[in-house]
């Protein structure tokens, strides 16, 4: 049963994260410390709607805390990592330069209040899942099973990414190997299959009012600021991508495909 008061309460702690890290990104003058936040909206979510909610399916509950814990820190880690040392991302700099002296504040609204919003959202197969009644079944277990290959996907593209960077000799050339051979984005893959997990997961507690969540996430991954931003001159900057597009799926893993 959907439970709007605890829905709300995620609101509400989403959006007191999101203050801070604007607070924090201001001085700071890089509004990419959102990126590292982003997944950790969601491990707060689904806490605060298990404290907030009344359910008593705890199998499930425990279930899904654990997987977004393990989900939202391994990729706020990640990414931290990651930008550590490496200024604001380059789309912030364009809001940045077009926005001029506005864009601090402006800032709260289209960059953190946005992401918060949108995190909200996208959160809603947390709260069905917590606030489930009822003891784990079949779909929990089909759920958790689609959730491990999408955390396959997502951290060991990620790894595999982080290793072939970190050498030197692979320099300006175009990461094919690995999970990268069969889809030129393993890693917004397995994150978008670890959300359609929860929402299985969700379904299993007959939270099927819960599907806005991974459309949304679908929608961002793979129009927004995924695949469709990501790919943007890539064929600029890597002599050799438009070859490894001709022959890699786009997302959804497959065999390799002639260039010809």
């Amino acid at each position: 049963m959907f439970d709007p008061s605890a829905w709300f309460w995620g609101l509400g702690v989403i959006l007191v994260i999101a203050l801070a890290t604007w607070a924090v990104s201001v001085p700071l003058r890089n509004a990419s410390i959102v990126d590292s936040v982003w997944s950790l909206f969601f491990v707060a979510a689904a806490f605060t709607y298990a404290v907030t909610t009344a359910a008593s399916g705890g199998g499930r509950r425990w279930l899904v805390l654990v997987l977004v814990t393990v989900w939202g820190l391994r990729l706020a880690g990640y990414i931290t990592i990651r930008n550590a040392g490496e200024g604001e991302d380059k789309r912030y700099q364009a809001m940045r330069r077009k926005q001029g002296p506005a864009f601090p504040l402006k800032s709260l609204i289209t960059v953190f209040g946005v992401q918060g919003l949108l995190a909200w959202v996208v959160s809603l197969p947390l709260l069905g899942a917590v606030d489930g009644s009822g003891g784990i079944n079949a779909l929990d277990v089909v759920g958790l099973a689609v959730w491990i290959v999408g955390f396959v996907f997502e951290a060991g593209g990620d790894l595999q990414l982080a290793r072939f960077k970190a050498d030197p000799a692979n320099a300006g050339k175009v990461m094919d190997r690995g999970l990268w051979r069969y889809t030129r984005h393993p890693n917004y893959f397995g994150d978008l299959t670890q959300w359609w997990a929860f929402y299985l997961i969700a379904l299993a507690a007959g939270a099927w009012w819960a599907l806005p969540g991974p459309v949304v996430m679908s929608w961002l991954l793979l129009r927004v600021s995924g695949v469709t931003l990501l790919e943007r001159g890539l064929d600029k900057t890597r002599p050799r991508y438009a070859d490894y597009v001709a022959t890699t799926n786009a997302f959804f893993p497959g065999p390799r495909k002639g260039a010809g």
